[in-house]
């Protein structure tokens, strides 16, 4: 056999082998590929199925809506000298307890004469700067720690709305103007929030209107209010209201309610102020006086025997005794100066000569 004939015949071998291999190769491949189709089949079948998709519970109504609740920030009201639910038994919280006890008294329905809505309290004043804002929330506050009552407190000062930023309401939360513009898209559950105070619910100012007095004035703000009043007989509706001599707002609501807390500020609102104020207010009404922001030393000659730096003369009346009230207190400033003049100058005769 030529040399040629061999390298042709090992050739031929070479390329059978090299088939015999690729065949192998592919062979031992399409095992490998049915086996691991076979494990992965096993596999799914030895796995549980998978849990049925979680649907969401269905609402049981637009009643079951929960309102927002905002937090008021207790710390910053305690920083400001404000009642707190975490310190009840503070001088402040006494002091309001002093208050309440009147209101409380005429709702319950021993007033000295009857009263169609006296759990509509109004906390206002002559001028800005008297307290009433201070006073109207430590009052809600102080009532809502009741163990029977509830309070609405309602941002009544539809301008300026301070009440309740200072209680955490967000900016341009929906209110009381809301509600009264959109009769019967705005349903009162829709802007009323809760509170981390349960028994505290609050009813902000809402967007600020040109027709604010109109809207206060209207046959809804009417009905409106005989709703709160009417509709919990636990419930005390608290009004912060503007000042009477500084908007006309506040003669308007002071006509739906009960019972009307006045807050003057000691040796700083004018004695006429507070009779014109007055005067703006219905005869039939229930009028406390509040003397705020007392010294120290005229607190102890009233008797109240606070020293936390607030402090109050309150008295009530009707008619002709609101503005008698207002007066006596005043009386009541100027003999205990006339007194305290008299003490000073009798001290200086009786000191010895040097």
């Amino acid at each position: 056999m030529s040399i040629i004939e061999k390298a042709v015949g090992k050739l031929g071998s070479a390329e059978k082998r090299e088939r015999e291999a690729r065949a192998r190769v592919a062979a031992e491949r399409d095992n490998t590929v049915s086996r691991a189709a076979a494990a992965s089949e096993q596999q799914r079948h030895r796995q549980p199925p998978p849990p049925p998709a979680a649907t969401a519970p269905v609402a049981a109504g637009a009643a079951a809506a929960t309102p927002e609740r905002i937090i008021i920030p207790f710390d910053t009201l305690h920083e400001q000298g404000y009642l707190t639910p975490a310190i009840p038994r503070s001088a402040i919280a006494e002091e309001f307890r002093v208050v309440k006890r009147p209101l409380l008294r005429n709702i319950s329905g021993r007033s000295p004469t009857p009263m169609t809505t006296p759990n509509l309290v109004m906390v206002t004043s002559a001028l800005q700067g008297d307290g009433k804002t201070f006073c109207s929330v430590n009052l809600a506050i102080s009532i809502a720690m009741e163990q029977d009552k509830t309070v609405l407190f309602v941002d009544a000062d539809v301008v300026k709305g301070t009440a309740g930023r200072l209680l955490g309401v967000p900016q341009g939360a929906p209110g009381l103007i809301d509600l009264l513009m959109d009769d019967g898209k705005v349903e009162p559950q829709d802007v009323i929030l809760h509170t981390n105070i349960d028994k505290l619910r609050i009813l902000p100012a809402g967007n600020s209107s040109e027709h604010a007095t109109e809207l206060l004035a209207s046959e809804t703000m009417h009905e409106f209010m005989l709703e709160l009043a009417h509709r919990y007989p636990d419930r005390v509706i608290v009004f912060d209201s503007p000042p009477l001599l500084l908007t006309t707002e506040a003669a308007v609501l002071a006509s739906f309610m009960g019972q009307i807390v006045f807050v003057a500020a000691a040796d700083i609102t004018p004695q006429h102020a507070v009779q014109d104020a007055l005067e703006r207010i219905a005869d039939d009404k229930f009028v406390g006086v509040m003397l705020n922001r007392i010294s120290r030393r005229r607190a102890r000659l009233f008797g109240l025997g606070y020293s936390y730096g607030y402090g109050y003369g309150y008295g009530y009346g009707y008619g002709d005794a609101k503005v008698g009230a207002a007066r006596a207190a005043k009386v009541d400033q100027d003999a205990e100066d006339a007194e305290v003049e008299a003490t000073e100058a009798r001290a200086g005769q009786e000191k010895p000569a040097a």
